[in-house]
This record gives C-alpha cells, sequence and structure tokens, in this order.
C-alpha cells in the first residue's frame, strides 16, 4: 500500500527554511530521552552479574530485577500520553528529565533489593513517558521532507546511550578487578561498589537533557490546537517564516475540525488499521529478542565459554558497531521509504537469528560430575573454539545491525506519524504500553527459557516473531515517506479498510 498525497492539503514546507538550525538543535535535545533510554537499558548487561551475588538472586529474581525498569515503563507510558496532550510535549519532557536523574541517584545507593526495584522502576517512569513523547515531539516539529531523518535522532539516540553504557560498564569492570577484595563477605570492588557506579553514572547525561530540554520551544502543532495559536506562530516564524507560519496554521486548523480529539475515537473502524499498525509494531519489536541481547549480551558470550572480562569487552565493541547502521537508516528512511527499510531489515534478523541459534546447536559440550550433599548431578557445559567465538558475534552484530537500520528507528517513527494530531499522544501512548509489556515479557523469560529449553530454542522463537514481522510488513504495512502528517491523517479518513480489517459495522 502507498498513501497517495491529499491534493487539498499543500505541503507545509518548502526549500531553503530558515530555521532549520533551530529545529534540528530541538530535535537534538528531545533525542537525549533516546540517549537516557538506551543508557538505562544498557546498563543492565553490566550490572546483573554483580546484582546476582550482591543480593544472592535466583534467576528468577535477577529477570525481575532487570524486568523491574519495564514496570515503571508501562505506568509511564499510559500516563504520559494524556498528559502530554493536555500540559504540553516540553513540560513532560522536563519531568522526564528530572525523574532521570533522580533514578540515576537512587540506583545507585540502595542497600536492599527493594531500593534497587523502586529506583529502577523511577528511571522506568522517565523510559516509558519519554519513549512516547520525544518521536510525538520531534514528529510534530520536523518538515515531512526530513522527518524521517530526524526521527531517526531518537534511535541514534538509543544506540548511543546503549553503546557509551556498555564502554563505562567495561572501564568499571576493567578497572575494579584492579582492587582489592573488600572485607565485606570476601566480595571484590565490582560487587559492592562497581554497580553502583555503573547505575549512578546515568545522573550526569541527565542533567544535560534537563538544561537543553529546558531551552527548546514547546510543539506549534500542539499550540494551535489547544488555543494559543500566537504562541504556535511565533515558534513556527522562527522555523519556517511568516509565509510558512500562515500556511502551516491554517492545514493544522483544518485537519483538527475534522476531528472529535476523543480518546475513544482511536478504536473506530476509521482507525482500526493504524491501531493495529501501532500495537502489531511495538509487540513485534521486542519480541524479536533484541533486549535479551542489549540485557544478558555478556551472559550470552559467558555461556559460549568466553570469559568474564572478554565478554564485556565483546559487548562494548557490539554496541559500537551498531553506531553505522543508524546513520544507513538516517541517510535512506526518507528516500527508500519506511517499507521497504523494514522489510530488508527483518528479513536480516531472520537469518541472523537462525544463524546464532545454529551455533549453540552445533557447539561441543562437555559434561562434568559433580557431587553435593551425596547425590551425583550431570552439568552439560558449552564449549566454543575461538573461530566459533568470532562467528557468534558475527551474528549478533548482524542481528543488531539490521535491528538498528530498520525495527529500531522506523517503529517510533511510524507510531509517531500515523494518528490524528487531536490523540496522537494518547494514541501512541496505547502502542508504548504494549511495547514496553513486550520488552517485560522478554526479560522477565529469557533467563529462564535459556535454562530451560536453551539458548538454541530460545532465539529459534525470536527469528519466528522476526518472519511474522517481516510478512505484515509486505502484505499491510502502508508507505508515509514523504507525506505530511496532515496527509496521512486524510489518508484514513477517506480510505476504506481491506476486507481484512473490516468489521460489519464498517462505511
Amino acid at each position: 500500500m502507498s498513501i497517495m498525497p491529499d491534493q487539498s492539503v499543500a505541503l507545509s514546507s518548502e526549500s531553503g527554511i530558515p530555521g532549520i538550525g533551530a529545529i534540528v538543535f530541538a530535535v537534538c535535545a528531545a533525542a537525549l530521552a533516546g540517549l537516557l533510554f538506551g543508557y538505562d537499558t544498557g546498563v543492565a548487561s553490566g550490572i546483573q552479574g554483580y546484582l546476582q551475588s550482591y543480593f544472592h538472586l535466583s534467576d528468577a529474581q535477577l529477570g525481575f530485577a532487570i524486568a523491574s525498569l519495564e514496570l515503571g515503563c508501562v505506568p509511564g507510558a499510559m500516563l504520559s500520553g494524556t498528559l502530554a496532550d493536555r500540559f504540553g510535549r516540553k513540560k513532560m519532557l522536563i519531568v522526564c528529565a528530572v525523574l532521570f536523574a533522580a533514578s540515576g541517584v537512587l540506583s545507585a545507593i540502595p542497600q536492599s533489593f527493594t531500593e534497587l526495584i523502586l529506583a529502577r522502576m523511577t528511571g522506568g517512569l522517565a523510559i516509558g513517558a519519554s519513549s512516547m513523547i520525544a518521536p510525538v515531539y520531534i514528529a510534530e516539529i520536523a518538515p515531512e521532507r526530513h522527518r524521517g531523518r530526524l526521527g531517526s535522532l531518537f534511535q541514534l539516540g538509543i544506540v548511543i546511550g546503549i553503546a557509551g553504557v556498555y564502554w563505562v560498564n567495561f572501564l568499571i569492570v576493567s578497572a575494579g578487578s584492579h582492587l582489592h577484595k573488600a572485607a565485606a563477605g570476601g566480595m571484590n570492588w565490582n560487587q559492592t561498589m562497581g554497580w553502583r557506579w555503573m547505575l549512578g553514572s546515568e545522573t550526569l547525561p541527565a542533567i544535560i537533557f534537563l538544561l537543553m530540554i529546558s531551552s527548546v520551544p514547546e510543539s506549534p502543532r500542539w499550540l494551535i490546537i489547544n488555543d494559543r495559536e500566537e504562541d504556535g506562530r511565533n515558534i513556527l516564524k522562527r522555523f519556517i517564516g511568516s509565509a510558512g507560519a500562515d500556511r502551516e496554521i491554517k492545514i493544522v486548523k483544518e485537519t483538527a475540525a475534522r476531528e472529535e480529539g476523543r480518546f475513544s475515537e482511536l478504536f473506530t473502524p476509521r482507525y482500526r488499521l493504524p491501531l493495529i499498525i501501532g500495537l502489531f509494531l511495538a509487540v513485534f519489536q521486542q519480541f524479536s529478542g533484541i533486549n535479551s541481547i542489549i540485557y544478558y549480551a555478556p551472559r550470552i558470550f559467558e555461556a559460549a565459554g568466553v570469559t568474564a572480562g572478554h565478554a564485556f569487552g565483546y559487548t562494548a565493541i557490539m554496541g559500537t558497531a551498531k553506531l553505522p547502521a543508524i546513520f544507513i537508516a538516517f541517510s535512506l528512511v526518507d528516500k527508500a521509504g519506511r517499507k521497504m527499510l523494514l522489510a530488508i531489515g527483518t528479513a536480516t534478523q531472520v537469518v541472523a537469528l537462525v544463524s546464532v541459534a545454529t551455533i549453540f546447536a552445533v557447539a561441543d559440550r562437555v559434561v562434568t560430575t559433580k557431587v553435593f550433599q551425596g547425590r551425583i548431578t550431570h552439568v552439560s557445559t558449552i564449549h566454543f573454539s575461538h573461530a566459533q567465538v568470532w562467528i557468534l558475534l558475527g551474528c549478533i552484530l548482524i542481528f543488531c545491525v539490521a535491528f538498528t537500520m530498520a525495527m529500531g528507528p522506523l517503529v517510533w517513527i511510524i507510531i509517531s506519524e500515523i494518528f490524528p494530531a487531536r490523540i496522537r499522544g494518547r494514541a501512541a501512548s496505547v502502542c508504548v504500553v504494549a511495547l514496553w509489556l513486550a520488552t517485560f515479557v522478554v526479560a522477565q523469560t529469557f533467563p529462564m527459557l535459556k535454562s530451560d529449553i536453551g539458548i538454541s530454542a530460545t532465539y529459534l522463537i525470536y527469528a519466528l516473531c522476526s518472519l511474522i514481522t517481516f510478512l505484515f510488513t509486505i502484505l499491510v504495512l502502508p508507505e508515509t515517506k514523504g507525506r505530511t502528517l496532515e496527509e496521512i491523517e486524510s489518508y484514513w479518513r477517506n480510505r476504506r479498510e481491506p476486507k481484512l480489517f473490516r468489521g460489519p459495522d464498517s462505511t
């Protein structure tokens, strides 16, 4: 499917935008929410082993400690849509920055497992809210010709945050390995203090985010829709000049007048398909298994027989190697389009995930016998050759690059642009809530799946989910590149749904 432009709706931008610098600064400020998103999720790869030994956690408790971030993400995303529609995008992003900073401080000082969970949930509130609001803010201020590229900066922020915290983790672990053991229980410095530094290091980028987001303007579209036309006009003059501002205001007001703005409108037959698209992409972005790698990469490498120090090094390399992929998305998303990039990316994910599963399936296993309290148990340990470790790293890198090029940025872009203006915040929050529920499922179940059915079978499940996403992209997803938000809105309003999605009451 391809969304055809509504000829009655003129394009709202033109060449030579005088305020492009101001737009880029505002987008970069909002994209820092993505950096903190990536930082707060990626830090889990470094802390989990030390948390398990410090708090004496089982695999299920460890999974809960990592997944507790998502317990905050869900209410954060659930509430943020209504709050952002009521109070504005900028004000809510400022609240998110404060929550990020508070989480960094509180996560570094917990004395109990419960305190750690509450601190992680505070960070989750910030991630859940900002992951909905920041892409919407970017979509609303970006010219349609550049919306895909500028929207990709949010994912770039996520990738930089993940790569950055991987190296922070690696440096802290390396430094801690040279320190003497602490007195308490014979634990080393990393087990008692290192993980605290990993979590607390988030505070600095959170303060930078707070300072930057405080200096950007509110979304002019939000201001116009909320009867603050003059404020919106002043911002648009900075962005696109006086003539462009008048034209933009007229288009936004005409489009908004045709929408009722009730949340229930999202569930009418007219918007059934965009809701299905948003929910599907949100859930299956996570069911690809990406966070099993972001959260548990060192343990995956350790399962292949790699030492802990090298496992952190491989993880840092993996995080850094993802950076070029986001620039591929940045350069192609407004040329090749969302649909083609998603198709290529998800097909590549399938191949990479099947390869990871195959490598673990054919790896040599060494069975050792252990005797504990008179009971004999047989433990099977996977043994990878040096070449197999590099092949495994290569396959994981291919998967991460494919995800970062397509599913990573495009899901956020599509969710932020396919819904009508008056309910965009609340509609996006529904999809983001679904995304974080799916993330919780993956983070909670991966340690248990790894133990119960093995890594190979687990990654075959993720490969199947990526295959389903590929088919959905080919058969259902429309193309939105180069269209204004108002043109996309007009498309849903004027089209007839495919029979597959049309109920008996559809018109």
